[in-house]
């Protein structure tokens, strides 16, 4: 069988997108993440790869800290001006609506829409070409009793969306 070119992306489907918060209260960011990845079970850690010229690679270079808040389906609009506009210049929480309220064990807010959040504290930050891969442990997991007992599902995500962002800005 002949082998031809293709995107590695679409390979790497289905996969969610997630809200990643950073920053302290008052300088708090969003930004629409979709390479997020489990990397340890024992002691529990994931990894985030987020382009090493943004804003919210800059906050967690800083604090050391970020959330992995799962957005619903319903959330497509927030997810999409995250991704697309830079906490630089605009007020994320403030255009898109979204909550932000207190952590359990971290300084970066949590979404109050989204269902489950990850707490994570940075244990490595590898710079792998545009972008950072920040690994990092999970001090704190919780979920919406909802989701968590399977009584509403989170979809996973559809659509040109990681092509888009990840293929628009550095």
């Amino acid at each position: 069988m002949a082998k031809i070119e293709t995107d590695y992306l679409k390979y790497f489907w289905p996969m969610r997108h997630y809200l990643v918060t950073c920053g302290e209260p008052g300088r708090a960011n969003i930004i629409a993440v979709s390479f997020c990845m489990p990397v340890s079970k024992e002691p529990p850690m994931v990894a985030c790869a987020i382009g090493t010229g943004m804003h919210s690679c800059e906050l967690i270079r800083e604090s050391r800290e970020f959330v992995v808040n799962v957005p619903t389906e319903e959330m497509a609009r927030q997810i999409y001006y995250c991704g697309v506009h830079s906490g630089r210049d605009v007020d994320k929480f403030k255009e898109t609506g979204s909550t932000p309220m207190p952590a359990r064990r971290v300084k970066a807010p949590i979404i109050g829409e989204c269902v489950a959040h990850v707490e994570c504290r940075v244990v490595h930050g590898l710079v792998t070409g545009d972008k950072t891969l920040w690994v990092a442990e999970v001090v704190d997991a919780y979920a919406d009793a909802d989701v968590e007992e399977a009584r509403r599902t989170v979809r996973f995500a559809g659509g040109k969306f990681p092509h888009t962002v990840y293929g628009s800005q550095r």
